[in-house]
């Protein structure tokens, strides 16, 4: 009998440009490497990544997807997309809902940069237009794809996959929201009772949670993650400075998956798409300039991840 190949795909967090270049790279891996996004076996995503699974989870193409930010008819992704969160978080309420990150990091069950964001101040931002789209995309509450996991971080650094097996039931727009709302800009979201912030305050991509699952093949697409490194200056070196901490994380994660049997196909922004992105990557007055490029540098970073690990798309 022949083994079917079993393929994760896992679309980490990077906010409004991140995403922008994580639609360039989607529609490469189906209009030139070949492969569907939409047919992988799981669909896992972090904050930004959590509306990109839920959009392949709800069967819309990678290509609809790009074709929405760069400027086709109107769609429920174009609609979506003209709604921004704004290049800045609003002052903050001076309430602390997330001193369990810090305690879990100062017990090392949370790296330091967890534990500094459960120092920050409860955010005031909007996340209505999260919870639009995934009622747009899910009326019934879920997407039909069997397995779309949307992750998201409780108040003391405990991960949980929305839409996973033994997760609590999460209407999708909340999941999402909650997949998003990054500590000091967006408050905690309630679901099930609990309290849920953005899950890449604990990683940027939960690659690890596929430890012990039936896999054979994990493609990371890692927008704030960049493998070897890159230069910074200027403001650009506070970005640097979480983006290292992000790749050591997504390191770590995929050294785990390899030494588990799992093949590991790691995609990230070059030089070019860093420069492109700039030192906020909520800024959305960049996400043309970031688009141009991507769309520009996604085939060569497409296929030369797969070249890597010597696999094909």
């Amino acid at each position: 009998m022949t083994h079917r190949s079993a393929r994760a795909l896992v679309i980490g967090c990077g906010g409004t440009l991140g995403f922008a270049w994580t639609a360039a790279i989607l529609d490469v891996l189906h209009s030139q490497a070949g492969w569907d996004p939409r047919t992988a076996d799981v669909l896992v995503g972090t904050s930004a990544g959590a509306e990109a699974v839920a959009m392949l989870g709800a069967g819309i193409p990678a290509g609809t997807i790009l074709g929405a930010l760069t400027g086709s008819p109107d769609s429920l992704v174009a609609a979506h997309v003209r709604r921004v969160p704004g290049r800045f978080p609003l002052v903050p309420s001076p309430h602390w809902p997330a001193v369990g990150l810090f305690r879990a990091a100062r017990r090392g069950e949370v790296d330091r940069l967890a534990g500094l964001a459960g120092l920050l101040p409860r955010g005031r931002g909007d996340a209505t237009w999260l919870r639009d789209l995934g009622d747009a995309l899910a009326p019934d509450g879920w997407v039909p794809h069997p397995a779309t996991w949307c992750v998201a971080t409780d108040l003391n650094g405990r991960r949980v996959a929305f839409g996973a097996p033994g997760a609590p039931r999460a209407r999708l727009g909340d999941a999402i929201a909650a997949s998003w709302a990054i500590p000091g800009w967006f408050p905690p979201v309630l679901i099930d009772g609990q309290l849920f912030l953005d899950g890449g305050t604990v990683s940027p991509t939960s690659a690890d949670l596929f430890l012990g699952h039936e896999l054979d093949e994990v493609v990371v697409i890692a927008p704030m993650a960049s493998e070897g490194g890159a230069p910074a200056r200027g403001l650009s070196r506070v970005e640097s400075l979480l983006r290292t901490a992000m790749t050591r994380r997504l390191d770590s994660e995929v050294r785990m998956l390899r030494a588990a049997g799992i093949r590991v196909v790691r995609i990230e922004p070059g030089p070019q798409d860093l420069k492109a992105m700039g030192a906020n990557f909520m800024d959305h007055r960049r996400r043309e300039h970031v688009l141009a490029t991507a769309v520009s540098t996604a085939p060569a970073t497409v296929s030369q991840a797969f070249d890597r690990q010597g696999v094909q798309a």
